[in-house]
């Protein structure tokens, strides 16, 4: 409002201002002739003055509102464009606007368009930056816990384990030798638990070795913890980074699980390539399980399935009761070309 009555003034004074002069530059009259034809000159009994004030006011008025209501609209159209600009982030070049306030409009949204583009790329890097610092963090904390256990727990009852085989062989048949005999295997299944979770907690780290030197390591170390015998035939194979590491953590989790449920005598690891497939298979002669009573869905295996899908592989299962059971995960080495099953677990 402040705005259209301002306006109206000024019109008022600028039509009026040109009003006198083209009185005073083509109708030759003295200053007094000028009074009496404005003051004397009546229509609609109003003197000429009146009227020529009136009509000019009249038309400041009119010509105020439209450019108020033009200006209105135009900064209608123009916050439109640019809550566009905000919230779709998009700006369409209207015909509305000059081409000035379109390659104007159109040079903001570029540098906000870049501008977005900067920050979600330094928010995404540093998210990953974030998760990598969480995830040495979690490794440093599994290396730590492991060797706690490793030193204290695993010690003790290695210990504990000793002395009760020692308690027993010279322990005469009676009704504490029994007992002592439950004892001695719940110890030596604690220490099996123990060790399959130090296995867990190790991380899936190569260290800039192969999978098969990586996985040479890990058995030879379990070698000289458990009493069962382990075989192994791994071969090179030219992986990823990130599949060597997923099928590295695969093997532990199957190991673990070996170690905590099957109660085997023999385990056997083959890595293998076969056909444009990465092969790795793990087999035990335990006690194995059914297929339909719950323990194929249990965690460990889980895990393997969902890391053997990540990878783009497939993950096959065959447990028989009294007899073992075999972990297989296939994996395309190259796309296109088909797998040769022979000797291998299918199904």
């Amino acid at each position: 409002m402040r705005v259209f009555i301002s306006r109206t003034i000024l019109l008022t004074l600028t039509f009026s201002s040109l009003v006198a002069v083209f009185f005073y530059l083509f109708i030759d009259m003295t200053l007094e002739g000028y009074g009496k034809m404005l003051m004397e000159t009546e229509a609609a009994e109003m003197p000429l003055a009146a009227w020529l004030v009136l009509t000019i006011f009249v038309i400041s008025l009119i010509i105020a509102g439209w450019m108020t209501s033009s200006t209105r609209t135009k900064e209608l159209f123009i916050k439109q464009k640019l809550e566009n600009l905000y919230s779709k982030q998009e700006f369409i070049p209207s015909k509305k606007m000059n081409k000035q306030m379109n390659h104007s409009i159109e040079q903001l949204y570029e540098v906000l368009h870049a501008q977005r583009n900067s920050l979600r790329r330094m928010t995404d890097e540093r998210s990953e930056a974030q998760d990598k610092v969480i995830q040495e963090r979690i490794v440093q904390e599994r290396q730590r816990l492991a060797r706690e256990l490793h030193d204290s727990v695993s010690q003790q009852l290695f210990a504990a384990s000793m002395l009760l085989s020692a308690i027993v062989e010279q322990a005469d048949e009676g009704p504490i030798r029994k007992p002592l005999l439950q004892v001695e295997k719940m110890v030596q299944q604690a220490q099996l638990e123990m060790r399959a979770l130090l296995l867990h907690l190790r991380p899936a780290a190569l260290h800039n070795q192969s999978l098969a030197k990586g996985l040479e390591e890990l058995l030879n170390e379990l070698k000289e913890k458990v009493t069962f015998d382990i075989k192994h035939r791994l071969e090179e194979i030219e992986l990823s980074k990130g599949a060597e590491d997923h099928l590295f953590r695969i093997a532990q989790e199957t190991l673990s699980n070996t170690l905590r449920h099957a109660k085997a005598t023999e385990v056997e690891m083959l890595l293998i390539e076969r056909g444009g497939l990465a092969i790795l298979r793990v087999q035990d002669n335990g006690v194995g399980f059914k297929q339909d009573d719950g323990k194929g869905g249990s965690y460990g295996l889980q895990n393997v399935k969902e890391r053997a899908i990540e990878i783009g592989g497939s993950c096959k299962i065959v447990s028989v009761p009294a007899q073992g059971t075999i972990v297989e995960v296939q994996l395309p080495i190259e796309r296109g070309v088909n797998a040769d099953d022979s000797g291998i677990v299918s199904g």
